[in-house]
């Protein structure tokens, strides 16, 4: 099995990049990240996100972007994705107005259908991420295998956010397995053993990280993604520090 990259989601640190984009990615690049994922805040051009991508030794390997703003304006996302040289676009969540009903989800899987089979045939692939809502069941069946079940696989793809499903009281080895062979990118986020299920840098509360290493290569995961909502005992850039520490054990 070939070994995933380790990359990190900007939004980890988001309060620093905001006011230093290029002096950010270059520190993200010496603390030995060789990946990033771009959250939904983007710099005004992609030429200029290319550049300093580029100044910095970066690879962008997905680009994150609200539902929202995927409907009003997707070929000018598809254009910057593949602009950054990105192979993914990620739909950040589904807004809770549609997502009260199984009817609902039937019809978000519809429209994030379309929208893959739109990114695909420009040369892009297109994910759904995933948080804990997802796993509300209707009629016996959780909205995130609802939404899965009734996509095309090619069209629609899983960005399985470890964390989250771990947070819903479901196993994560579980569901990278369940949806292997649709998944580019993983995101790799860890819970501490405290009372508030705080984020944690990876490596360092309850998830088996072993386990998920295993089923993430088994099912083709090509980039391992820190994500760290909130950093508790460290600063942002020293969260993603520690992570990229374990996850150069993990990967070997």
């Amino acid at each position: 099995m070939e070994s995933p990259s380790a990359a990190l989601m900007l939004y980890t640190v988001r309060d620093v990049l905001g006011l230093d984009w290029a002096g950010t990615l270059k520190r993200v690049a010496e603390m030995g990240y060789e990946v990033v994922e771009l959250a939904a805040a983007l710099p005004p051009t992609a030429a200029e996100m290319k550049s300093m991508l580029d100044d910095a030794g970066l690879q962008a390997c997905g680009v994150h972007a609200p539902l929202a703003k995927l409907e009003l304006s997707l070929p000018e996302w598809i254009d910057f994705a593949l602009a950054v040289g990105c192979k993914e676009l990620v739909c950040s969540s589904m807004p809770q107005e549609r997502c009260q009903t199984k009817d609902g989800w039937l019809k978000g899987a519809q429209l994030l259908d379309g929208i893959g089979a739109r990114c695909r045939a420009g040369g892009l692939g297109f994910s759904y991420h995933n948080h804990n809502f997802e796993f509300e069941e209707f009629d016996g069946q959780c909205a995130l295998d609802i939404l899965y079940e009734n996509t095309n696989s090619e069209n629609l793809h899983a960005q399985i956010d470890t964390y989250w499903v771990q947070y819903a009281g479901r196993d994560p080895v579980q569901y990278i397995r369940k949806y292997a062979g649709r998944q580019r990118i993983l995101h790799v986020k860890d819970m501490a053993a405290d009372a508030e299920r705080s984020f944690a840098e990876v490596g360092s509360g309850v998830l088996d990280w072993s386990a998920i290493d295993r089923a993430a290569r088994d099912a083709g995961v090509e980039f391992y993604s820190v994500e760290q909502d909130r950093c508790w005992s460290q600063d942002p850039m020293q969260s993603a520090a520690t992570s990229l520490q374990f996850l150069r054990q993990l990967l070997g």
